[in-house]
């Protein structure tokens, strides 16, 4: 009778605890800006109702957050880029519009104690 030995194979490197992260990844995923839609849509309609204004941030948001998910990069870097640009108008649209009622009403307020 032949005794066969085992093919035991020992990696040279642990997955565990001490193994290195990974590196940068070449292709980064792009990202969809949900969450600042909803905010931005949540905050327009709080002041009166104009929650239109922030729809076409939303609308991009999801489509990015769409063609991520089907693995069109391209078309969700597109859609990224541009509820951005939308998402960036509008957080400094509602800036100013809160801004421009803090004034009126500072104005308001100190029209009526002169009287």
């Amino acid at each position: 009778m032949e005794h066969k030995q085992a093919d035991v194979s020992i990696p040279l490197q642990s997955s565990g605890w001490g193994a290195a992260a990974p590196g940068p990844r070449s292709d980064p995923q792009p990202r969809d800006y949900v969450l600042w839609s909803v905010f931005n849509v949540l905050l327009w309609c709080a002041l009166g109702g104009l929650g239109c204004f922030g729809f076409p941030a939303l609308v991009y948001s999801i489509k990015a957050r769409d063609c991520k998910l089907v693995g069109d990069l391209e078309g969700a870097r597109r859609h990224s880029d541009r509820a951005k640009v939308v998402n960036i108008v509008c957080s400094v649209m509602v800036a100013v519009t809160l801004v421009i009622f803090i004034i009126l009403t500072a104005i308001f307020i100190s029209t009526f104690r002169g009287i």
